[in-house]
């Protein structure tokens, strides 16, 4: 039965106006495997497959079988580094090969763009899971634990960075966002070589779905923190989602870590959000306790897996605010 599904399944692109079915099995997917009592619930107004197809199109995959769409696949490029996600699949049709059919573009896809360093995020209880994508060389490195504080907590005991200190991607001008992006690059290239979110930033800046702080400090650019917030977004209702945050290494980058949770922080208020999340990878261990010692609380907890088995930037003494989700 698997070969005769796997032989019958179609990878193709995932066209626009499927994005709503696919909005739908990627919820029915998740929400079914974590046993919600109404899985389409899951993530609330959350959005991740409209938003992941507008930043990229060319990189977003469709499962069809006997002219239905049964599950779709999002690779995402930072330099680099690449991963993807979410991938998702009908549960009438799971257990039958589609999961590897839907990875299979992905790892060509990255072959294509030259990526050193691939990986994935997955439910840290799921031996299927990890089997699956161990198939194509990707192993379980670390636990990546996605956190949550109340922002309220923070504006009580008036820590907000000085506003002078941190700007907005969306107040720059045409022409200084290019400047601003090449500045980003050499941030997070000198974290790890050729790691670049230029392409978070600017669908982020394209599809307004928050906005990307920026830290400065005498050196000029210290960090930077790209931010979704709202509905449709990656964030939801009430939240501000560090969807990838960045320190330039230096003896002073624990301090500008807590500066830039500061801005984070002032952003999300200024928004009206009561929540901020962000994601800890706890190979990056003094990032992970920063975070707990400012009150936040892990909400989910999974694991990365890597292609090659190596660490990547997931070390001691990076400050990176992340999850690959």
């Amino acid at each position: 039965m698997i070969d005769e599904v796997r032989a019958s399944v179609s990878i193709r692109p995932l066209n626009e106006n499927e994005l709503e079915e696919a909005d739908r099995i990627f919820r029915l997917a998740f929400g079914t495997f974590l046993g919600l009592p109404d899985p389409l619930m899951f993530l609330g107004d959350a959005g991740y497959v409209r938003t992941r197809w507008q930043a990229d199109p060319a990189s977003a995959f469709a499962a069809e079988v006997d002219g239905e769409l049964v599950g779709s696949n999002f690779a995402t490029n930072w330099g680099s580094v690449g991963f993807f996600g979410p991938a998702s699949v009908r549960p009438d049709f799971w257990d039958k090969g589609i999961g590897v059919s839907l990875v299979e573009p992905v790892m060509e896809r990255f072959a294509e763009w030259g990526i050193e360093h691939a990986g994935l995020f997955t439910w840290s209880h799921s031996p299927k899971h990890t089997y699956l994508y161990q198939k194509f060389g990707f192993w379980a490195r670390f636990l990546t634990a996605i956190m949550s504080k109340s922002v309220v907590e923070r504006l009580m005991v008036g820590e907000d960075e000085p506003e002078s200190q941190w700007s907005r991607f969306s107040g720059l001008s045409e022409g200084d966002r290019e400047e601003t992006l090449k500045a980003c690059g050499e941030v997070t290239g000198a974290v790890y070589d050729g790691l670049d979110v230029s392409g978070e930033i600017r669908a982020v800046a394209s599809q307004d779905l928050g906005d990307t702080v920026l830290l400065q400090d005498d050196s000029g650019l210290a960090g930077l923190a790209v931010c979704h917030y709202g509905a449709g977004t990656e964030a939801g209702s009430g939240a501000c989602y560090v969807k990838f945050g960045a320190i330039r290494p230096g003896p002073d980058a624990g301090h500008n870590f807590e500066r830039l949770l500061n801005a984070c922080e002032a952003l999300a208020a200024a928004e009206g959000m009561q929540v901020l999340i962000a994601g800890a990878n706890m190979g990056r261990h003094e990032a992970y306790r920063a975070l707990l010692a400012r009150g936040f609380r892990i909400e989910i907890q999974g694991v990365t897996m890597h292609r090659p088995n190596e660490r990547g930037y997931n070390r001691p003494g990076v400050y990176i605010i992340d999850d690959w989700r």
